[in-house]
């Protein structure tokens, strides 16, 4: 990283690069993170700070009360009734099942569970407030906390107590209660931001059908105000785009027709000449005059206003090389992946048998393949011609234009061979891109989504 970068600048780049990519897990990441956070810590609080507090009241309080018992019992006369009212005080007055057992000793300790916070902590008070050896069973056979005090050596007492009178029992409950409501609040919180993502992922399958040349006739601005706002600019847009293309479709076809009909005359006037020496030049012009008009109509026509339909890849390409082929041409079709695509089928056969056509007319040998993979069609013609060199190949698609260099790859030489392919195939969300063949000449890489 740059010297003098601020640590926001650092932090930033930190959370770009581990943040999820989508807007749908960020917006959750976003709601969710301070949630999990905050419970996180006041659990940790609760836990070490306010339970500590309880547990060292409830554990002293349980070491006061038997040291009390055992005072008790060490100030009487120790006979059968003084035992007796040690008990009946320590049950009716303190709540405390008592049991004094003559001619035994004190058990064996248990070892304390690595997490026993309460076991230690009685032990320590019991440890300050008694001077008789004891032994504390906080996980008796009854579910009760027991203190076991060695009176005289032939004399024991068990004082037990209900376990939530030395312990907090309801904290697992309580940290319960928080992991659930923590689940609670993350499942609302992926109904809400499902809903208000989905009306953002509606605009942009709209505006990737749009680019690929679907319909989307069935998209309508929902959600927030925001993204409505940004819906309707879409389809605004959309309608812009229409507008213009059918306006220039339009112009287009009002000046085809109008020199139509003069190449329509020239060529009456030319067949009143007939055919000789003198005329051959300008029979020559005039086709050459149809022919740029012709291509000049598909440029500005581009996709036609058709609507996509799905084919299978094999059958769309061979229906193209068939047309070829009825011009005397042959083309070799090698391995193609057996998928179903939605394109506009006569844009798409134009685009194909453009770049295929001239590819055959600069080359003896012409083949076509394809593979799919990253949910795209990859078709590439390759041919063994003179190709065009690295530097104009960006050139190539540029309209009108025409190479000096290598080859022209448009017959009629209006230069717009590539410019109609490239178009088309931008037209369903894909493009063109010119390299060297494996075969020696031109390879022309048309890619297509799925």
């Amino acid at each position: 990283m740059a010297e003098g970068t601020s640590l926001y600048d650092r932090l930033n780049a930190l959370l770009e690069a581990y943040a999820p990519r989508d807007l749908y897990r960020r917006a959750l990441t976003i709601m969710i993170t301070p949630v999990v956070l905050l419970n996180i810590l006041f659990a940790v609080v609760l836990v070490s700070r306010y339970l500590d507090n309880v547990a060292n009241v409830l554990s002293r309080t349980l070491a006061y009360e038997t040291a009390l018992i055992v005072k008790l019992y060490e100030d009487s006369d120790k006979s059968p009734a003084a035992i007796a009212r040690v008990k009946d005080y320590a049950e009716q007055s303190l709540n405390m099942q008592f049991k004094a057992e003559p001619g035994t000793t004190l058990p064996t300790a248990k070892p304390e569970p690595v997490l026993a916070v309460i076991d230690r902590k009685i032990n320590a008070f019991l440890a300050e407030d008694l001077d008789k050896p004891f032994v504390v069973d906080a996980r008796d056979s009854s579910g009760r906390v027991a203190v076991h005090v060695q009176v005289a050596p032939d004399m024991t007492f068990v004082i037990s107590v209900d376990e939530n009178r030395a312990q907090a029992v309801g904290t697992p409950l309580l940290l319960l209660f928080m992991a659930l409501s923590t689940l609670v609040f993350m499942a609302i919180a992926v109904v809400f931001m499902r809903n208000q993502i989905k009306p953002i992922l509606d605009l942009t399958a709209a505006a990737q059908a749009f680019g690929k040349g679907r319909d989307t006739a069935s998209f309508k601005p929902e959600g927030a105000s925001e993204v409505r706002l940004a819906g309707e600019a879409f389809l605004d847009m959309q309608r812009r785009i229409a507008r213009h293309v059918e306006q220039r479709t339009t112009l287009l076809a009002g000046v085809s027709h109008d020199l139509r009909t003069i190449l329509t005359r020239f060529k009456l006037q030319l067949a009143v000449f007939g055919k000789g020496p003198k005329t051959v030049a300008l029979h020559e012009d005039v086709n050459e005059m149809q022919h740029m008009l012709e291509d000049y109509m598909a440029f500005v026509r581009g996709d036609g206003g058709e609507q996509a339909a799905s084919f299978r890849v094999p059958e769309l390409v061979q229906s193209v090389v068939a047309a070829i082929a009825r011009g005397g041409a042959v083309v070799e079709v090698k391995t193609l992946p057996d998928l179903m695509i939605m394109v506009k089928p006569n844009a798409f056969r134009r685009l194909l048998g453009n770049v295929t056509s001239n590819a055959q007319r600069f080359a003896k040998h012409v083949q076509i393949s394809g593979e799919a993979f990253d949910d795209r069609l990859w078709l590439y013609v390759d041919d063994d011609g003179p190709g065009i060199p690295p530097h104009l190949r960006e050139e190539a698609f540029k309209p009108f234009t025409r190479l000096d260099e290598a080859r022209n790859l448009d017959h009629s030489g209006s230069g717009l061979g590539l410019a109609i392919a490239l178009d088309i195939a931008q037209a369903h969300g894909g493009d063109i891109a010119l390299g060297d063949s494996p075969i020696g000449g031109l390879r022309v890489t048309i890619r297509v989504p799925f």
